[in-house]
């Protein structure tokens, strides 16, 4: 009689066994998969934040991308016009003269982007140095051995954005100089009321 009865003891002693075995492999599959989840969470978030950023990056160059195709337009109006006004013009000079313009006009249409890059190079350096005097700083010689820091070379790429920003910020000191004037202005008229 004691062996069957040892013999079931064995059993459920083997059947705890493996019933606490499995609640610790269930355990630690849990925690397995939670620290997957947390750690999956973590690059969802981080690819979210990175989405929204392209986002906001891709209305930025889209804007700037937008304004600079109406400045291309607007220019190539311009062009047009004063190409219509030379081909007016033009007859009424002389022959020697009529050549000398076609002469002129030919070689503006020649623009290579070597001389595109100086000039927004040119550009870029009176912008800054407007920049400069408005802020009215005192320009103080720099001591022996130091030179004037320089502007980095325009590549063709960085040429796009450099003109796009030279154009952001042509237009805002053209408003703000608009401004000024309507000031000046609007004083200008006070004081021809005072004085009536």
């Amino acid at each position: 009689m004691m062996f069957p009865q040892s013999r079931h003891s064995a059993s459920s002693q083997q059947l705890k066994f493996t019933t606490s075995d499995s609640c610790d492999r269930i355990k630690d599959e849990f925690q397995f998969l939670q620290a997957q989840y947390h750690s999956l969470k973590l690059e969802c978030d981080k690819l979210a934040s990175e989405k929204s950023e392209m986002q906001r990056h891709y209305i930025m160059y889209y804007e700037m991308s937008y304004g600079l195709n109406i400045e291309m337009h607007k220019q190539a109006e311009i062009v047009k016009r004063l190409n219509g006004i030379c081909a007016q013009v033009l007859p009424y000079l002389s022959q020697e003269h009529q050549q000398q313009v076609l002469a002129a006009i030919e070689r503006a249409k020649q623009v290579t982007p070597p001389e595109m890059n100086s000039i927004i190079r040119q550009q870029l350096q009176a912008h800054q140095l407007s920049q400069l005097q408005g802020l009215a700083l005192p320009m103080t010689p720099l001591p022996l051995g130091l030179s004037q820091p320089t502007l980095p070379a325009v590549t063709t790429s960085s040429g796009l954005f450099s003109l796009s920003s030279l154009l952001a910020s042509q237009a805002q000191l053209a408003k703000e100089e608009k401004a000024s004037r309507e000031g000046v202005d609007s004083h200008r008229e006070e004081d021809g009321d005072k004085s009536d």
